[in-house]
């Protein structure tokens, strides 16, 4: 039997269906106050403090960092937590530390409940769960940062990029190196022309992952998906499935294991993607490829994610740009090809720690090599810089660079400010979508296992008919198909 306070977190069915349908039927603003409604116009109006408060869900691992940092930036206030396993051990530092704050369990009997009070909404749940979450926000006028990738599917970013123009709102994703000194010095040395014309880029990350063969599941040699277990009674299963199709609950789904599944997660790529060539997607301006190859899959699985992947991305030329070839690889032994005379590794030494498994710093840390006209690059992942190779050349060029701008916020707080009016933020869906989406196309070549022929101004995969029709993703479950209609 629930207790009241476990009732008091569960909205009943008809209490969601009945406020969805509200929200599609009557048009969002209609059911909201007049401060709502400057909000679904792009308002910058914030709390009478002067800060921005913020609902948060997703409250452990790395939804729990966002919190810390959201609430670290001291411009705003959090004012509700959400969670589908609120009350599991790694929501109880949340808890603790803003232990008078409202919680819910399920998003929805959130906005339902306290939709005046929020101005903003963090989302750090699993990748396939942004999306709902997200949808839902910025239709009420709820400005949103979420962690990477943004959605689950080349479909669903679409969508989260058109509502962030359509509603008006701030909207960041949370590859925080984007606003580090990683951003502005790609920005400065494009702008001045020191990277120009590149034509072939390498990334890689080769450190262990979840998925990898490991005493807790043999993963390569799954068949099919984990047999059913009991669901613990903190969590609201149904909920945290979202979109998804339904699945039978095993613990092998959750607290990061989830990253493992096509049905939940984005692999290596989708996951350290944003975070290692964000600022050349951006900079560079390589928008969507026109094809992307699988060179190499290493224990391809319809399941999850393979052992090793070599992934072609081919880019083609944009203005003046050449064409440009990114070669992505991940897997323990699935080393890169690099110059000889690359020198030491370039480390981020504040990379978040993982929840399993573990960065190789020593070995291969995550990384790139950037060829240009003239000049050959090499750098890391988030916030580190490149660095000119070899060093004779770097030594020659170095009264040449030019300066570079120190960052005025953090990711967070440029999120924030963003919120207020006073910056604009600076991995916008606008700008982080198409990342993510080409990341996206990467994805799907690792589950079909073939080449793709995507053409951008359509938008579909030309010589792979079921790729293309995993463009849009999986169909949602009952009563979750509305999100796509927000």
């Amino acid at each position: 039997m629930k207790s009241s306070h476990q009732k008091n977190l569960i909205a009943t069915p008809m209490r969601r269906r009945s406020f969805l349908k509200g929200v599609l039927t009557a048009g969002t603003a209609s059911i909201f106050t007049p401060r709502l409604l400057f909000a679904a116009e792009g308002s910058t109006v914030v709390s009478p403090s002067g800060k921005v408060n913020v609902a948060c869900c997703g409250i452990g691992n790395r939804g729990a960092d966002d919190i810390n940092s959201i609430y670290a930036t001291g411009l705003a206030n959090i004012v509700a937590l959400c969670d589908t396993d609120m009350g599991a051990p790694h929501t109880q530092a949340i808890l603790k530390k803003f232990p008078n704050v409202p919680r819910f369990q399920d998003f929805r009997q959130m906005f339902d409940k306290m939709g005046k009070d929020i101005d903003a909404v963090s989302v750090g749940t699993p990748d396939f769960s942004h999306f709902p979450i997200a949808m839902l926000a910025m239709s009420l006028g709820k400005h949103v940062y979420c962690e990477k990738p943004m959605g689950h599917s080349f479909r669903q970013i679409e969508l989260m990029m058109q509502a962030e123009k359509k509603y008006k709102v701030a909207a960041q994703m949370g590859n925080q190196g984007h606003s580090e000194a990683n951003y502005f010095q790609f920005k400065a040395w494009t702008e001045a022309g020191i990277i120009k014309n590149v034509t072939k880029i390498t990334a890689y990350m080769n450190s262990s992952r979840r998925w990898h063969d490991t005493p807790k599941f043999a993963f390569s040699k799954l068949t099919g998906y984990l047999p059913e277990e009991a669901i613990p009674a903190t969590l609201d299963w149904d909920v945290w499935q979202m979109t998804a199709q339904p699945h039978k609950y095993n613990k092998g789904y959750i607290n990061g294991d989830w990253r493992s599944w096509f049905d939940f997660g984005n692999g290596a790529l989708g996951d350290w993607g944003a975070h290692i060539f964000d600022t050349a997607h951006e900079f560079l301006q390589l928008g969507l490829p026109t094809e992307v190859e699988a060179v190499k899959l290493v224990g391809w699985n319809p399941f999850i994610f393979p052992q090793a992947s070599t992934l072609a991305f081919r880019f083609p030329a944009r203005g003046t740009q050449p064409p440009c070839e990114l070669t992505w690889y991940d897997g323990v032994n699935n080393l890169p090809p690099l110059p000889s005379d690359l020198g030491a590794a370039v480390v981020d030494g504040d990379i978040p720690p993982p929840t399993s498994g573990a960065i190789d710093t020593k070995k291969m840390p995550p990384g790139k090599v950037i060829y240009g006209e003239g000049l050959t690059f090499k750098g890391g992942s988030h916030a580190t810089t490149l660095k000119i190779i070899p060093d004779a050349k770097a030594k020659e060029m170095a009264s040449k660079l030019p300066p570079v701008p120190k960052s005025s916020s953090n990711h967070w707080a440029n999120f924030l400010k963003a919120v207020k009016g006073e910056e604009k933020c600076r991995s916008s869906f606008a700008v982080a979508g198409p990342l993510c989406q080409a990341m996206a196309l990467g994805i799907l070549a690792q589950r079909v296992n073939a080449k793709l022929s995507f053409d951008p101004a359509t938008k579909q995969i030309t010589n792979h008919k079921v790729a293309n029709g995993l463009l849009a993703g999986v169909s949602p479950r009952k009563d979750w198909e509305q999100f796509y209609k927000l």
